[in-house]
């Protein structure tokens, strides 16, 4: 990745202190020593709201560099490691630290693409919360600088690591319910909101650098931190949020990570008021092909109220010739239905990849160089998936995909919606 604006060496840039700037870094002794992956592994944080600090829960022994545009949320992440670590609001200074042999990328969509490539080129595996990226472009940028430098890269959809995928998966792939036709994935409606006006942001916030490669916008309390999933613009809707989840449950259920539709029609409900515009109410058909099954994205839907577990308000359930299995939750409150949780595979049965949990399945990998359970590839064909549409929801019309290309068939104005414009310096 090539940028256009000038880079200060990374000794003469300085580190946040409580919620101002401080003098050139100063570190302990052996501190920028490079450590081989197998003695001890050690992560840098970019994006520290939410999930980001959830990630701390596993991470935090091996922290070695916390990163946020927000003062706020990178000192409650400080407090939470409890030690020392460098603390930057620029994530280009975290990678410019030798050390880190991994980085964990929890900031809103629109970042995902521009900072993992980078990552990459700095020599550094990642780990990139779902969904994978906000464009196609972007996502196919991020599979090609993890295959170009090297580097592992694992998509956070944590459910693929639960219990539940796993027995579900063993239970689909191995004929229990006959050959499936019909994936039905539900979830809840999004929200209608967002009235407020815009105003100055708050003085622990550096909202230019939250914007980062999108358009200028003036700061509105109801855009930034979570509300930015509630745009199609940033982050798409419940589509492309607990959407990743679920569809990448039912990809990896369906043993179909190299597979692709064909054809995706969507049909949605506008909000009525408000700024936030994802569709309030949304039905997509995925239209899949040798074999053929049809995956449909149902928001509300009729829901399943007796889908397992405790989570009913978002699932899939997969509808074969001899059966069917309703799967509640998809993220990392994943449950699966007694018969499954009971089923053992016969010798010689299809045994899917069994997580030893999404974090750790990381780690693994980037000790032992070997791919994890959701790799960037089919990271990518799920946001793919959840993009597609939300591309057709806005045209109001059918696409027919060409997986192979990336491009949608004899519709320029679509494919003009696979990409967009970066504000410079920002590119991938």
């Amino acid at each position: 990745m090539k940028e256009t604006t000038s880079r200060r060496g990374f000794l003469g840039r300085s580190l946040v202190i409580g919620g101002g700037l401080a003098a050139p870094a100063i570190f302990p002794g052996g501190f920028l020593g490079a450590q081989a992956p197998s003695e001890k592994i050690l992560t840098g944080h970019i994006g520290l709201g939410g999930m980001g600090t959830g990630h701390l829960n596993f991470f935090r022994k091996y922290a070695g560099a916390l990163c946020d545009v927000d003062t706020s949320h990178l000192n409650r992440a400080a407090r939470i490691i409890g030690r020392y670590v460098p603390k930057y609001r620029d994530f280009r200074d975290l990678l410019d630290q030798k050390n880190l042999d991994g980085v964990l990328i929890a900031t809103p969509d629109h970042w995902h693409g521009v900072m993992a490539v980078m990552a990459c080129e700095a020599g550094k595996d990642v780990y990139v919360q779902k969904p994978s990226s906000s464009t196609i472009e972007e996502g196919r940028a991020m599979v090609n600088a993890a295959q170009r430098c090297g580097r592992v890269m694992q998509v956070g959809s944590q459910g693929r690591s639960t219990r539940a995928a796993y027995v579900s998966a063993s239970y689909v792939r191995n004929g229990m319910i006959g050959r499936v036709r019909e994936v039905d994935c539900w979830h809840y409606e999004n929200p209608v909101g967002g009235g407020k006006p815009n105003g100055p942001a708050p003085s622990n916030l550096d909202w230019n650098m939250w914007l980062g490669p999108m358009r200028y916008m003036d700061y509105n309390v109801e855009r930034v931190h979570f509300n930015f999933r509630w745009f199609l613009e940033f982050g798409g809707g419940q589509i492309r949020d607990r959407g990743a989840h679920v569809m990448s449950c039912a990809l990896f259920i369906m043993n179909a990570d190299g597979q692709m539709p064909s054809y995706v029609e969507a049909t949605g409900k506008a909000p009525e008021h408000g700024i936030w515009d994802c569709p309030t109410k949304m039905e997509i058909k995925y239209v899949f092909k040798d074999p053929d099954w049809v995956m449909y994205w149902r928001q509300p839907g009729n829901g399943h109220p007796h889908a397992p577990g405790k989570v009913h308000g978002f699932g899939s359930k997969y509808i074969g010739d001899k059966g069917a299995l309703v799967v509640g939750g998809g993220d990392g409150g994943t449950h699966a239905e007694k018969k499954a949780l009971e089923y053992k595979i016969p010798a010689g049965g299809n045994f899917p990849y069994k997580s030893p949990g999404h974090e750790q399945d990381f780690i693994n990998s980037v000790r032992s160089r070997k791919k994890p359970i959701m790799t960037i590839e089919a990271g990518h064909a799920v946001g793919t998936l959840c993009i597609l549409g939300n591309i057709s929801y806005r045209l109001g019309r059918g696409l027919n995909w060409d997986a192979k290309n990336e491009r949608v068939i004899g519709d320029e104005e679509a494919n003009r919606l696979i990409a967009r414009p970066n504000r410079s310096p920002w590119r991938v």
